[in-house]
């Protein structure tokens, strides 16, 4: 029997809910609860453990660069257990004209680079006197590449980029929401070149090859051992298998109906996918709610692929991986390397391959059926990599609504979602859907949206 009222609810145990809740304890608010409809916590931050392998079904780590994360790591006293990706994980390909290429570590090896013909880099070079959009300008990164850097770049480049980051398409993405760094360059400096020479002589020059500004870091037995840490900080507080059917307004908080009893709780915190937020507030805000479901979300899977390492000798994957432009022709988004990237996710001798299939470039793509998404798989590694081999291992982890789209509009809708907000006092809503989807956005978010909980709470007393 769940014993109330609360001071604070959180709905959804993603990372986005439990790290809520960690800052929140932290600050000292209890009575909490958490409730997570799934009968396990972390969503798709989830890792397998098969036959010796460590096999991520989502996420594999986060840049090292921003100090929020590392801390909570430390009080949650995983700092010893964490794992960086290793050097050789620096080296990155794009699949263009037919064959793996790697991505230049400077600029030299960049004009040297096959990626863009002549042409295409004297384009690029003509960027520097381009003129910055209008600062309430809200473009696709399509509008924004060609405008500034040209179409072949967009193509050889940043397509595959936003496809590997966010399974996204250019055509629909935002720039002002999806990159942020990027827009800010051109309407603080001007531009990107003229952006980057600046930030050079103030000395805040960031990015490089191990990613932009950090180094990819995960933890020993991978990123369950940061969610299972979290739920055990949580303990008691934490209830799985609890949906939340419908929301009451009250006097003094809210009455949640859900399928483990009616909670009462003076502040709540919906740390849902936004569809989800949005089903639960339909029948107290309306309005909202229908600003919450417009936010699409992109299906993607996950194919896992055990090969002998002789196997996969006519390209070694020593590396990172490689990511796929559209207009190379092939039905994979990309492929990460995990045993390059974490040799400990293999044992000795063999290869451990994750490919990603569908996105927002091939939706329907990503929900075929398991044996039809393997045969996709080896079919474009058999292109790639030249593998031919049967696989030793294979596992197929499918999300429907994995990812969430910044779309054009996206920084108009938040404002919309805002104003909703301010009529329902005690209401938060904090997930990846909004701003940020990595770890990294996860946690600060967190750490925002249990500062502005902590203050409610006081005001309330």
């Amino acid at each position: 029997m769940i014993k109330g009222p609360f001071q604070t609810v959180i709905v959804g145990g993603g990372i986005s809910g439990l790290a809520t809740a960690h800052y929140l304890l932290k600050a000292g608010v209890t009575p909490l609860l958490l409730l997570e409809a799934a009968p396990y916590i972390g969503g798709k931050m989830r890792t397998r453990y098969l036959e010796g392998f460590i096999i991520e079904e989502g996420p594999n780590g986060f840049l090292d660069n921003k100090p929020h994360t590392l801390k909570m790591v430390e009080e949650l006293g995983l700092d010893g257990e964490l794992c960086p990706a290793s050097p050789q994980s620096e080296k990155r390909y794009i699949f263009a004209r037919r064959r793996l290429r790697p991505i230049p570590l400077s600029l030299p090896g960049f004009f040297l680079s096959p990626l863009l013909s002549p042409w295409g880099k004297a384009r690029l070079m003509t960027e520097y006197f381009v003129k910055p959009a209008p600062p309430e300008a809200d473009e696709s990164l399509t509008q924004f590449a060609t405008r500034r850097i040209g179409r072949e770049a967009l193509e050889a480049l940043l397509d595959p980029m936003v496809a590997g980051v966010y399974a996204g398409n250019p055509d629909r993405v935002s720039l002002k929401s999806t990159f942020p760094t990027i827009y800010e360059l051109e309407q603080r400096y001007g531009g990107l070149i003229k952006g980057m020479l600046a930030l050079r002589r103030e000395g805040r020059a960031q990015g490089g090859p191990s990613g932009p500004g950090g180094r990819l870091t995960s933890f020993r037995k991978g990123v369950s051992q940061l969610i299972e840490a979290l739920g055990r900080e949580i303990g008691e507080r934490l209830v799985t298998r609890a949906q939340v059917i419908s929301i009451l307004k009250e006097e003094k908080g809210y009455l949640l109906e859900t399928t483990v009893g009616a909670i009462r709780t003076r502040s709540l915190v919906l740390s849902t996918p936004a569809y989800g937020a949005g089903n639960i507030l339909t029948s107290i805000a309306p309005e909202l709610a229908r600003e919450l479901l417009k936010i699409p979300y992109a299906p993607i899977s996950v194919v896992a692929l055990v090969y002998k390492k002789e196997d996969t000798m006519r390209f070694p994957p020593n590396g990172f991986g490689f990511l796929v432009p559209r207009k190379a022709g092939l039905s994979i988004l990309g492929c990460l390397w995990d045993s390059s990237i974490f040799p400990n996710r293999a044992p000795e001798g063999k290869v451990l391959l994750r490919v990603m299939i569908g996105g927002d470039r091939q939706p329907a793509l990503a929900m075929e059926s398991p044996e039809k998404l393997v045969g996709i798989a080896r079919k474009d590694l058999a292109l790639t990599m030249r593998i031919s081999a049967s696989p030793l291992l294979v596992q197929v982890f499918q999300h429907e609504k994995g990812i969430p789209q910044y779309v054009v509009g996206h920084s108009t809708r938040l404002k919309e979602i805002e104003k909703h907000l301010k009529g329902l006092p005690g209401l938060f809503l904090n997930s990846n859907a909004y701003r940020g989807i990595g770890l990294n956005d996860c946690v600060a978010n967190s750490i925002e949206t249990s500062n502005r909980v902590s203050e409610f709470l006081k005001d309330y007393k």
